[in-house]
C-alpha cells in the first residue's frame, strides 16, 4: 500500500502568514445528554459537513444552538438531517454542517487551520491541486467576514470519515463503542496506526472514522502539496497494519 501521512499545521510556515479567524459551521447536531446506554453527556469533535446546506428542511433553526439533549431527541434531530448527508454518514453528536460563519483578517496562506482538524483553503490552492489529480477534494464556499476591501477566496474542504485506527494502537482494555450513542472513549494515541483495510482507495484525503479529529492524506496528496509549493501542512508518515 502507498504511503499514507497525518496532517498537521505546519506552524513554522504559517507563522509568516497573519491570518486570524474565528468562526463556527452554521449548524450543529446536538451532543447527548446522560445517554441511557452509558450515561456520558458527550459531543464530538471533527465531523463536519460544510457542503450540507440545513436550509433545505423547515426545522433548520433547531440546529443553530450548541447544547446537549435526551438520546431520543438527538435521535429525531439526527434523522431529520440524514437525507441531505453522504450515504452511510455516521452523524456522530456535534457533527456540523454548512459554511463556516464568523470574521476573519490578515494574510492567509494556502493552508490555515483552526485547531487541529479544521483546514481551510485559499481556491488558487484548491484549484492547482485538483488540476494535477488530486482525488476527492471537496471546495465549500465559506462566509467569513473580511475587513479588508479586497479578501481573498477562502474555502472549506469537505473530509469525511472512512477510514479507522488499527485495533493494535488502541488500549488493550478498551471497552467496545455503547450499543446505544455509539460513543468509545480513548485518547489518541502517540504512535498511531492505521487499519488497511478499512481505508479508501477512491480519494486522497480523509478522516478517521474512530478518531474524525485526524486527518490522513496519500503520498498523492503530500506530492502534489510539495511540488506546488503549497505551504502550511506538515506531514507525518504512518503505518499501516
Amino acid at each position: 500500500m502507498p504511503p499514507l501521512f497525518w496532517l498537521r499545521d505546519d506552524e513554522a510556515s504559517t507563522s509568516r502568514y497573519s491570518a486570524d479567524f474565528d468562526a463556527a459551521h452554521k449548524w450543529i447536531l446536538p451532543g447527548i445528554k446522560d445517554c441511557p446506554g452509558c450515561g456520558v453527556t458527550w459531543g464530538g469533535w471533527g465531523n463536519q459537513y460544510p457542503a450540507v446546506d440545513l436550509s433545505l428542511i423547515s426545522e433548520h433553526r433547531e440546529f443553530e444552538e450548541a447544547r446537549a439533549e435526551p438520546f431520543h431527541e438527538f435521535v429525531r434531530l439526527r434523522e431529520l438531517v440524514r437525507p441531505l448527508v453522504p450515504p452511510n454518514a455516521a452523524l456522530p453528536p456535534g457533527t456540523s454542517f454548512g459554511p463556516l460563519t464568523g470574521t476573519a483578517s490578515g494574510q492567509f496562506g494556502p493552508f490555515t487551520w483552526q485547531g487541529t482538524s479544521l483546514m481551510i483553503i485559499r481556491s488558487d490552492a484548491l484549484e492547482a491541486l485538483q488540476a494535477v489529480g488530486v482525488r476527492g477534494l471537496l471546495g465549500c464556499k465559506t462566509e467569513l467576514r473580511f475587513r479588508q476591501k479586497m479578501p481573498p477566496d477562502i474555502l472549506e474542504l469537505q473530509i469525511e470519515p472512512r477510514g479507522l485506527l488499527h485495533r493494535d494502537c488502541l488500549p488493550p482494555d478498551l471497552e467496545p463503542p455503547c450499543s446505544t450513542c455509539g460513543r468509545q472513549g480513548f485518547r489518541r494515541p502517540e504512535d498511531p496506526i492505521l487499519d488497511g483495510a478499512s481505508l479508501p482507495t477512491d480519494r486522497d484525503l480523509f478522516r478517521l472514522d474512530n478518531f474524525s479529529t485526524m486527518i490522513i492524506g496519500t503520498d498523492r496528496f503530500k506530492d502534489a502539496v510539495e511540488q506546488g509549493g503549497w505551504t502550511g501542512i506538515s506531514f507525518r508518515e504512518l503505518p499501516v497494519r
